[in-house]
């Protein structure tokens, strides 16, 4: 059981640990953001850097690669919009004043959290703040966006929601629903006792799961405000969320993995194994990829719970997954990027939803979604 993973390349070309992740819509391209300052662009056709992004004055804490461009945000109070061909910088959004922790690229808008409070949205074309979301009393740590076409709802509620609706989750034990087109905010969600590390939207139902140091995951109704569940059986903060198949997975501290029912927040099942915390999760045709403090990568069967394969080689924390083709990317607080092949791994039958099915198209989870290519060969 958990045979290792093959190794196809070691990219260490950064010169200190990688933050975050993005794949391109296309699949054509990563990104990856680093302590060293700078940002790098990968080919996945042969895993080689094809850009380096220099300009930023200190470390970048997260970046979101689009087809044609590529952004990122960094502890010098900026984000910065990338050309993906040649590598220059074309557009600085200016207004932070501390930590920029998370971007969200979708629909012409940036939005942006920060350690100074506030979240914003900005122009990208015109690199400018079109609205600036205050409220927590502490520190924006993750949001998610739900567009217009994806909130139904009765008619007192259509102007309200006219440009869609920004969530935010913070430091201070909330989360908060902004009307994007006022500025205002629309639900404050209130019953955490810690505060919310990780976010994600099931937008068909406007349902938004959070995740907390308080080791609760809690289920939301965006437009009401309503808490609908609370998941209990972590035994430590809650890390990361991944949603897929009407079923939420959350990573913990607790050394676990665990995968609830989205619609009766029942508890199905639990993926252990890992020797420190799990800090990423990715959902890729009927395997669950995790990422963990141990400095190893795993693949379980989503429907079973069996661990399938353990990636051993970093030598730190696993900050990042993505999963492409037949490929597996990690990055780690090691500065390497590794990339592994997940070819050969138990092919899981359709899973049957626990309810009728509903289109997960516009999810986000703070994770750009994978797309089918040809493998790379072994080195």
């Amino acid at each position: 059981m958990g045979g290792g993973g093959s190794a196809l390349r070691v990219c260490a070309e950064h010169r200190g640990g990688i933050n975050w992740l993005s794949l391109s819509p296309d699949g054509q391209r990563l990104l990856t953001g680093s302590e060293d300052g700078t940002a790098r662009l990968w080919r996945t056709a042969d895993g080689q850097c094809c850009a380096l992004l220099q300009g930023h004055e200190s470390y970048v804490t997260f970046c979101q690669l689009e087809n044609e461009a590529a952004f990122t945000c960094s502890a010098d109070c900026t984000i910065r919009k990338w050309d993906v061909l040649t590598g220059q910088c074309l557009q600085v959004f200016r207004g932070h004043t501390s930590i920029v922790n998370r971007i969200l690229v979708t629909n012409n808008q940036l939005f942006s959290s920060s350690y100074d409070r506030t979240a914003r949205a900005w122009n990208v074309d015109k690199g400018q703040v079109s609205r600036e979301f205050w409220g927590h009393r502490n520190c924006v740590l993750t949001l998610a966006y739900s567009a217009p076409g994806d909130l139904p709802g009765a008619p007192f509620e259509e102007e309200a929601v006219a440009g869609g609706l920004l969530v935010t989750g913070s430091t201070d034990g909330t989360a908060k629903v902004w009307q994007v087109a006022s500025g205002c905010c629309h639900q404050t969600l209130r019953g955490h006792t810690g505060a919310v590390l990780c976010l994600v939207l099931d937008t068909p139902s406007h349902t938004a799961f959070t995740g907390s140091t308080d080791t609760t995951v809690r289920a939301w109704d965006i437009l009401s405000g309503e808490q609908l569940r609370v998941f209990r059986e972590h035994q430590g903060s809650v890390i990361c969320l991944e949603l897929a198949n009407r079923y939420v997975y959350s990573g913990s501290a607790d050394r676990t993995v665990k995968c609830w029912l989205v619609d009766t927040g029942e508890h199905v099942r639990t993926f252990p194994a890992h020797r420190h915390s799990v800090s990423a999760l990715k959902y890729h045709a009927g395997t669950l990829f995790t990422g963990s403090g141990d400095a190893r990568a795993r693949a379980f069967d989503a429907q079973s719970g069996a661990l399938q394969r353990v990636f051993r080689g970093h030598a730190f924390i696993i900050n990042c997954i993505q999963v492409h083709g037949q490929v597996l990317y990690t990055a780690s607080h090691d500065g390497a990027l590794r990339l592994w092949d997940v070819r050969g791994l138990p092919r899981a039958p359709p899973p049957r939803p626990a309810a009728p099915q509903r289109s997960l198209s516009r999810l986000f989870s703070n994770k750009v979604g994978c797309a089918a290519a040809a493998p790379l060969q072994p080195a």
